[in-house]
């Protein structure tokens, strides 16, 4: 429960501290996280996937779709769930929510993993609002069916598991035609990159005094890799491990590698 909000948490068991919370990206839900949480799990430590505002099985309150209220929800989380210090994860957009989390409450963040994400900076890759709305403005879904963006997900993805296929498919509600519905709405999901556009990370970076480990889907010679070598500059203690040609949800397409190099921050 955040601010009179239940958000919804799927809770993998371990015994191991810390336990780990898991974030995901804009327009995607927890349970992309299950091949990670499951990893987790075998090496014996608890993790927290939670589904942000309008996501996955959360509640749709009309505001809040914004980087800092995100941010406040992870913290109301952590105090409601009790969890010591998480190493937390976070995915796109929720990655960079996870710098905001640790940057304003360092005393709850007990390590940050960031998975193609925390250093997203809009504003850097587009001239202009309207350019950056124009071409990320997510597609209509009108008569697309459960069994037809299933299809597009297995071509668009053929190494990834039946599983974050079909937690993928978790992104909609199905209507009682049988089409497919967006849980987050477009308007909604326009105010959140507005917000990335308006409030991107760099400030929070050098706020963030728990060690990190970056998970960027590139090489080093990549073109977003001087982006991704400055977050790691900026801030205190930083690793960044590269993926050359993964997935930008390569918690998705990697779970065990991810998980395993996650682990690193237990140390």
């Amino acid at each position: 429960m955040s601010s009179g909000i239940f958000l919804h948490v799927i809770a993998a068991e371990g015994a191991k501290p810390p336990p780990f919370l898991l974030v995901h990206g804009l327009s995607s839900n927890a349970r992309l996280w299950g091949g990670v949480a499951a990893a987790l799990s075998h090496a014996g430590h608890p993790s927290f996937a939670v589904d942000l505002r309008s996501h996955g099985e959360s509640d749709a309150p009309e505001e809040g779709y914004d980087t800092a209220t995100a941010a406040v929800d992870l913290a109301v989380v952590i105090k409601e769930l009790g969890l010591d210090r998480p190493i937390v994860v976070g995915q796109s957009w929720g990655g960079n929510v996870v710098v905001r989390l640790a940057a304003r409450h360092p005393e709850l963040v007990g390590g940050v993993g960031l998975v193609d994400g925390g250093w997203i900076d809009l504003s850097a890759s587009f001239s202009t609002w309207k350019a950056c709305e124009r071409v990320l403005r997510p597609s209509k879904m009108d008569g697309a069916t459960a069994s037809s963006v299933r299809g597009w997900i297995s071509s668009a993805h053929p190494d990834w598991s039946e599983r974050a296929i079909e937690a993928t498919l978790a992104n909609f509600s199905i209507r009682p035609d049988g089409t497919l519905e967006r849980r987050l709405s477009i308007p909604r999901h326009m105010k959140i990159l507005r917000s990335m556009w308006d409030d991107p990370p760099a400030p929070d970076l050098p706020r963030v005094a728990a060690p990190a480990l970056l998970l960027p889907a590139a090489d080093p010679s990549d073109a977003k890799s001087e982006r991704v070598a400055a977050a790691a500059e900026a801030m205190r203690s930083a690793t960044i491990v590269w993926h050359p040609g993964g997935d930008h949800d390569l918690h998705a397409q990697q779970p065990e590698q991810i998980a395993s190099e996650l682990l690193r921050l237990v140390k």
